[in-house]
């Protein structure tokens, strides 16, 4: 008998063992969850906290600033933060439909403030005017919309450093480091498992700042989380020149600044973010994109009013940018090309549109790269092509060519989205049954072609 029993705990403690080696193996995604990732495509990012009050730069006014300003900060301006217009269900609708596959919510910022309810800092959004667990309805909000869960977390903590007499800065002195500081590594640790086990299932995680010890507990905690920043490239700002190897994603924000700014803050075009998004989409990446809502709760209007124009463009061509991959090349000249992942040789086509092909008029366009047969079939996305509006007898039809020089295409800018026909976004064709062209194939007589058309 009590041999058994020793066998017994033996297997026990075995099976203990083995699954906490099990745990500790993990050091990167799960490649079916990068992949999984990859197919989303595009993301709403938030930055918001209690300091948008001030439309200051999000957290880092803290950096180097004096203790009566520290002081001021972690203790009056919480008082001060009651957003009585936050209705998430507004966000999460908006991002749908603008078709953002996954939202990232600064949880925690530098500055430390945590916008969820925590039992680990009073420095939070319960000890406000406001109260509500800011995190939980927003989690709430996007999950109705079917759209994928993630979390921003500043591993460096200003906060902390300030109650514990560390000067406050971004990675300028060892004890910045959670590695080199072991009370601040048990802090943000402490978090963490708050953030993903209080919340249902969190998708991703994105670590800004060092995630050494951070990324490998939030694995050991949730090994399908996807970790963006802090394990894959995240380029900030600027989307890089050509591909990079593996998933990756762009993080930009509309205007200036992450977080809301009142003054002084011109934004991007709606075209041109939505030329941003084909350009990411093309080179194989993910585009963030974000939005830094107002104090009260409401995004501003500039930034709704962006997200409805991509909202347009993403209704009409939304299967362009969506389950797709990059094609052989990213581009000709300065029009963009994707990929379908389940049908490999259909291949979207972004053309700009505005000044250079207007609405209801035809346009040809003689893609080198690209090779046809009696199979291959052309079409504009969002538009039948069997009428063109108030124009009786016009010809709208699509017709695609293979010829020697390449694949030659004549369509019509057919879709009719705005009253006065103004719509400077990109036009996107779907060309069925086609194959790449490689280099050494191209040939530069356009006399092959004169009698194509």
């Amino acid at each position: 008998m009590i041999k058994t029993l020793r066998i017994i705990v033996l297997l026990a403690l075995t099976m203990i063992v083995f699954a906490q080696t099990s745990e500790a193996q993990q050091t990167g995604n799960l490649p079916e969850r990068e992949q999984w990732f990859a197919d989303l495509g595009f993301g709403m990012f938030i930055h918001w906290s209690f300091d948008s009050q001030l439309g200051a730069v999000i957290s880092h006014s803290m950096a180097g600033a004096s203790q009566d300003y520290l002081q001021r900060f972690v203790n009056d301006l919480p008082t001060t933060f009651n957003p009585r217009k936050f209705y998430p269900d507004d966000w999460a609708t908006l991002a749908k439909l603008a078709g953002m596959k996954y939202v990232v919510f600064t949880a925690k910022h530098h500055s430390g403030f945590c916008m969820w309810h925590t039992k680990t800092t009073k420095f939070g959004i319960a000890n406000t005017p406001f109260k509500r667990d800011i995190l939980k309805e927003i989690i709430e909000a996007f999950r109705k919309q079917n759209i994928a869960i993630g979390i921003y977390f500043s591993p460096e903590d200003f906060y902390y450093l300030y109650k514990n007499n560390i000067p406050v800065g971004r990675l300028q002195h060892e004890l910045h480091y959670p590695v080199n500081n072991k009370g601040l590594m048990d802090y943000d640790k402490a978090q963490v498992k708050e953030l993903l086990t209080q919340y249902g299932k969190i998708d991703i995680f994105f670590f800004d700042g060092p995630a050494e010890g951070l990324k490998e507990y939030a694995w050991q905690l949730e090994p399908s989380i996807v970790v963006t920043r802090g394990h894959m490239q995240t380029p900030e700002q600027y989307l890089p020149d050509k591909p990079l190897p593996g998933v990756w994603e762009a993080n930009f924000t509309m205007g200036t600044d992450w977080q809301y700014k009142p003054t002084n803050d011109p934004h991007k075009t709606g075209t041109q973010i939505i030329n941003m998004l084909i350009e990411t989409r093309a080179k194989g990446g993910n585009l963030l994109m974000n939005i830094g809502p107002k104090p009260d709760g409401e995004i501003q209007i500039e930034q709704e009013a962006l997200l409805r124009e991509i909202a347009l463009w993403n209704w009409v061509n939304q299967e362009s940018v969506h389950n797709v991959c990059g094609w052989e090349i990213i581009r000709e000249n300065d029009i963009w090309f994707t990929r379908s992942k389940t049908e490999p040789n259909t291949v979207y086509v972004f053309v700009q549109s505005g000044n250079n092909w207007k609405y209801g008029s035809r346009k040809e366009i003689l893609l080198k790269t690209l090779t046809g047969n009696a199979e291959t079939k052309i079409s504009v996305l969002g538009f039948s092509g069997e009428l063109l509006e108030y124009r009786k007898g016009a010809d709208a039809k699509a017709y695609v060519f293979p010829t020697p020089l390449g694949l030659l295409i004549s369509a019509v800018h057919g879709p009719r989205l705005y009253t006065n026909g103004e719509w400077a976004n990109p036009v996107v064709l779907k060309l069925e049954n086609v194959k790449y062209k490689p280099a050494d194939k191209i040939i530069e007589d356009k006399s092959t072609i004169d009698g194509a058309l």
